[in-house]
């Protein structure tokens, strides 16, 4: 099968999404930080070996790739198209990833956090290429984890985790205080 790509940016600059004609993930998603977290991923061990590649996030069609900034974008886009082209047809979309299973055995209280976020503030992070991972809930803290683009991108903690604070305050807590991690990018 012929594969298709398209390259978006994102608002992270050390982000880039690739659209693609088929599925990298039938369902849910995945964030791979290291290449060890995706030795059963033949496609994400492969983009992982792109020099500068940093995290590698699967959702639905689309693949994001995050780079430290140490190469040039056109160096790592036309290694990734390469690897993509070749690897993405025998890809197997359909892998259950650990955020899967640990959805099977949410609380009543995180189940219904994950809902809204899926309802309301994931549908952009997805657009733009990343995602957002329920760490804990501790009394009124939630902690947070930015996925794909959102990992490293400046807004997350701004306006980003403003929304979130605000749609989780009206809708399930009003006393709730996000505390989001964030990972860093060396400049």
């Amino acid at each position: 099968m012929d594969v298709k790509m398209m390259i978006q940016p994102t608002p992270n600059p050390y982000a880039k999404k690739i659209i693609c004609n088929l599925d990298v993930k039938t369902t849910g998603k995945i964030t791979l930080s290291t290449p060890e977290e995706c030795a059963h991923i033949p496609l994400a061990k492969a983009l992982f070996e792109i020099r500068g590649v940093t995290q590698v996030h699967f959702f639905e069609n689309a693949i994001t790739l995050t780079q430290d900034g140490s190469v040039s974008w056109d160096v790592i886009l036309e290694s990734a198209r390469k690897l993509i082209k070749a690897l993405l047809p025998e890809h197997n979309p359909d892998f259950q990833s650990p955020e899967e299973k640990r959805r099977e055995q949410l609380s009543p209280e995180l189940s219904k956090i994950e809902n809204i976020l899926d309802r309301t503030i994931r549908p952009a992070l997805q657009g733009d290429g990343g995602d957002l991972e329920i760490l804990k809930l501790e009394g009124h803290y939630l902690t947070i984890r930015y996925e794909g683009a959102c990992g490293t991108c400046p807004s997350s903690v701004t306006g980003t985790l403003a929304a979130i604070q605000s749609i989780l305050r009206e809708e399930f807590d009003p006393h709730i205080e996000i505390i989001p991690l964030q990972e860093t990018v060396e400049q």
